[in-house]
């Protein structure tokens, strides 16, 4: 068996780039369907955990539910309940062939399922075209995780204001172990970049509440932060930090200009976090370089 694996990891790594982009952006294309459901599920399940978890401490008896899961029921039409055919269910095509449309009821669906699964195969395919010429393979698939795990809580977020913990923690314990495993960074520079970036959410958040006496920054804001933080460490973290700041800055101050007065709704901070990680990564360093050059 080990030289069959062995002849396989050969004739892979001989792929051309190309190819191997290719793949992964397929498996983006997969992913990013994947996605769709975890966004729309997973705070329904936790809704019914809460609700469980209330009726035990209450002394009741938990509600009885049928099984509602990432994987059942199998996914339906949400106005006529009709299972949605394996073939309707194909990343993008399924959306092209349909027009848009139920097969069964004709009800529109939301083009924002077809542009999530679009989004996450570019990702997927950039990540490979950076990681191929230095076959560090693994490492590729860390960060396209990493990747397609901020997209949905962004998505969630938008929707309801929450970042869960079931997608926060994990994707915490992943930067730290990928940097044990040498796929990120070495393991000081991710600890440091957690702690430093859960720290300042929480004085943030903490410094808000005493001057106004509402909550402005939620406990998964922090928590997000950290986990962000173990995949920039120390140094990208600040920078993930301002640019998130920025751009929730501006956005708020755009909504308010397009309603034509200051917005009191509460503005999800999540999403602004996940852009300023991208744009860390994408441009923190050539930042940081241009800084720090000398007469710079």
């Amino acid at each position: 068996m080990s030289w069959l694996i062995d002849a396989l990891w050969h004739d892979f790594r001989a792929l051309p780039r190309e190819a191997v982009v290719a793949a992964m952006a397929t498996l983006g294309l997969l992913v990013g369907s994947f996605l769709n459901v975890v966004v729309c599920r997973v705070p329904r399940m936790l809704e019914r955990q809460w609700s469980q978890e209330a009726a035990s401490w209450s002394g009741e008896a938990p509600p009885v539910a049928p099984t509602f899961n990432l994987a059942w029921p199998p996914s339906r039409c949400p106005r006529c309940e009709t299972r949605i055919a394996a073939r309707h269910n194909v990343p993008v095509l399924g959306f092209v062939f349909l027009r848009g449309r139920c097969a069964y009821c004709r009800t529109g669906i939301s083009l924002r399922y077809p542009l999530v699964e679009l989004s996450c195969g570019v990702m997927f395919a950039i990540v490979a075209w950076h990681f191929v010429p230095s076959m560090q393979y693994l490492a590729m698939l860390a960060w396209c995780g990493f990747g397609a795990t901020l997209l949905a809580l962004a998505l969630i977020d938008i929707d309801t204001r929450l970042l869960p913990d079931a997608l926060t923690l994990p994707l915490l314990w992943a930067g730290l172990l990928g940097s044990v495993a040498g796929l990120t960074l070495p393991i000081d520079d991710a600890v440091l970049g957690a702690a430093l970036g859960y720290g300042v959410m929480a004085a943030t958040g903490g410094a808000y509440r005493a001057l106004t006496g509402i909550d402005g920054l939620g406990g998964g804001d922090a928590k997000l932060a950290a986990a962000c933080g173990a995949w920039l460490g120390w140094i990208g973290t600040p920078l993930m930090l301002a640019f998130g700041a920025v751009a929730a800055t501006l956005a708020f101050a755009a909504l308010g200009a397009w309603r034509g007065r200051a917005t009191r709704e509460p503005l999800p901070f999540g999403p602004w976090l996940c852009l300023g990680a991208v744009a860390s990564l994408l441009w923190g360093e050539p930042l940081l370089n241009l800084w720090l050059r000398p007469g710079g």
